[in-house]
Formats: C-alpha cells, structure tokens, sequence
C-alpha cells in the first residue's frame, strides 16, 4: 500500500446524534423534512457530482420555503454543526505517514463543504490530496470515482487502499484492484489493516 485514501464523513468526522440537522426547525425555522424532501431529495444527487451548484440550487429552494434563510447562513449552519474530527482516529494515521504511506482524502463531497473541510477545518494539513465526489465528477461506490482516482494519482490501483464506513463503498474499491477496509468505529486503524478488512 502506498495510499490510504480515507472517507471523511463516519470514518474522520463523526455527525452529531441525529445528525447535523436534527435542531434545524429549533434553530432556523426550518422543518428537517421540509429540507430533505424539497431539496435534498431532488437536488443533491446532480450538486454530489458536480453538475451543479449547491448555493444557486439551494437559494430557490430556501426562497420558497423558508425565505428568512440565506444559502450562505444555512450552509454555514451545517458546515459547523458537522465538523467533529475524529482526533483518535487522525493519530491513528500517523505511524503510516511515518513509515512513507501517502495519507489521502477520498469522500462524497461538494465544492463548498469540500473547501470548508480542507481549509477552514484544516485537513489540508494532515492529508497530502483531497479526491471528491464534486470534483471527480463520480460519486462512490460508482466505478468512475475509482478510475479517476486512480488516473489522478498515477499509481497502480493495487497501491491504493480505501477505508470507508459503507460495506457497498469497500466493495466497489476492491471490485476496482484497491484494497479496502470497513470502518466500523471500534478496534483501531492498526488492528484493521493487519487483519486486511
């Protein structure tokens, strides 16, 4: 193995009990469902890949049922409601850094949370390479994330190896020649790639 590429949500960052919009409608005035099934339902399949915006597809929706929010003021919400690194888990990446392992993200993101997560959470300083969904143009576990990936780095696929917490995610990354390791959130980093998944 040459890289680790990590999924961030539920394996780096772990969501909130409920997850990070469980207060939505106590907070913003917004109910959660309202939110999933006018915007999330509809839009976020195209926003995941890159095919469109975020804020322009978010900003109608909120301007039709929830015109007191701005775009900008609910992804902020968001981004800082589902930010809990996992600090066990990041020094648990370091002895393979240490011993010349490329540490890389690999994660189902946006444009906007994915420059939130590697700037303002400071990723960028404990990861090489950031490879997401929005800008790889395919989402996990679709076999097109894996070849971009791959071309992106210009290794062999059997030198990647993927840890992720969705079993179809660690099947599509060994279906691709990658090594793959479910995350399940107990044992430790070490004990898994020794056990190889």
């Amino acid at each position: 193995m040459k890289i680790l590429m990590v999924d961030v949500d539920g394996v780096l960052i772990r969501s909130p009990p409920g997850g990070w919009s469980r207060d939505l409608q106590a907070d913003l005035g917004l109910p959660q469902h309202v939110l999933e099934t006018e915007f999330f339902d509809i839009h976020w399949a195209e926003i995941a890949v890159g095919r469109a915006s975020l804020p322009a597809r978010l900003g109608p929706v909120l301007e039709r049922c929830a015109p007191h929010l701005t775009a900008r003021g609910l992804m902020d919400y968001w981004f800082r409601r589902d930010a809990e690194v996992d600090s066990t888990f990041l020094g648990q990446l370091e002895p393979l850094r240490a011993s010349g392992v490329a540490l890389h993200l690999a994660t189902n993101q946006e444009h906007e949370r994915a420059a939130f997560l590697w700037k303002t959470l400071g990723l960028q300083d404990h990861f090489a390479a950031m490879h997401y969904s929005a800008d790889v143009g395919w989402a996990k576990p679709d076999p097109g994330f894996f070849t971009t990936v791959v071309a992106r780095t210009g290794y062999a696929p059997a030198d990647l190896t993927l840890v992720d917490d969705r079993p179809e995610n660690v099947a599509a990354a060994r279906q691709a020649g990658w090594g793959g390791l479910y995350w399940d959130g107990t044992g430790t980093l070490a004990d898994l790639l020794a056990k190889g998944g």
